[in-house]
């Protein structure tokens, strides 16, 4: 009973909750861009060049508006390669999707990808990071890999309430290493985007403000508009909403602290 009690306890903490949520927010745009592509003429090839065991990928595909023509996922993880392959076995999806070893960071190898993807995807990646030179060198392999017109998901973690807590008790996928993340307001994010060369489409984010999902399209050039116009929360209303939930999590967290009388 305790046993359960204490797993209850740590599966619904804010963070476990959020990341549920940035998984329903991602699985809702990479349906709606399988579907804009498609109405756009395009090949629906996806890309998650760090795609864990793959399962967020695998399960938007059910209920998206048509089939993808193929599916990569990669990881750096043998482990995650061998799981997600399993899975893709399980699933019967073995004639459009494949799963390979990858590094998320080598632009070279995400720029010769064949066939082109028209979507690619990097999840829950850059905020292990600190460093914006691998951020910039992963984003210029997609950009190198993607078509104009071709659109990119991407998320972002402009604030997390258990920082502390997940440093000191977690180990990160580098080696072992405390798993200290870095927070990046969803600026400076889109601008790591926007300077790759794609332009932000539009944006999801959970109640408490913890992670965002965007979706962004393939510019022509830096500036230029090119690709499916959607209408798009912009980067300064993304960031009153983060204050804004913030400030009521923070509220309501001091009510439950304050002793009754």
């Amino acid at each position: 009973m305790l046993g359960k009690l204490i797993d209850r306890n740590y599966l619904e903490s804010i963070g476990w909750r959020g990341i549920r949520q940035r998984k329903l927010h991602l699985e809702e745009l990479l349906r709606k861009a399988i579907g804009l592509a498609r109405s756009a003429g395009m090949f629906v090839r996806i890309v998650d060049i760090a795609a864990g065991h793959g399962r967020y990928v695998l399960e938007a595909l059910d209920g998206a508006p048509t089939a993808p023509d193929s599916v990569l996922l990669r990881d750096y993880s043998e482990l995650n390669v061998d799981q997600g392959s399993a899975l893709i076995r399980a699933k019967g999806l073995g004639r459009v999707a494949k799963f390979v070893r990858g590094d998320a960071f080598d632009r070279a190898s995400l720029a010769g990808i064949t066939p082109r993807p028209t979507i690619g995807i990097v999840s829950g990646l850059y905020e292990l990071f600190p460093d914006n030179a691998l951020v910039r060198t992963s984003l210029a392999g997609l950009a190198d890999a993607i078509p104009e017109g071709g659109l990119l998901l991407y998320t972002g973690q402009p604030w997390h309430p258990q920082l502390e807590l997940i440093a000191r008790a977690l180990t990160s996928h580098r080696g072992g290493l405390p798993w200290v993340m870095r927070r990046r307001t969803q600026a400076e994010m889109d601008q790591l985007v926007e300077s790759a060369g794609f332009r932000k489409l539009e944006q999801r984010i959970d109640e408490w403000g913890i992670f965002t999902v965007s979706l962004a399209t393939r510019a022509a050039g830096a500036g230029s508009h090119v690709g499916i116009v959607v209408d798009r929360e912009s980067s300064h209303e993304a960031g009153v909403r983060v204050l804004e939930s913030a400030r009521k999590l923070k509220e309501a967290e001091a009510r439950r602290e304050r002793p009754h009388l």
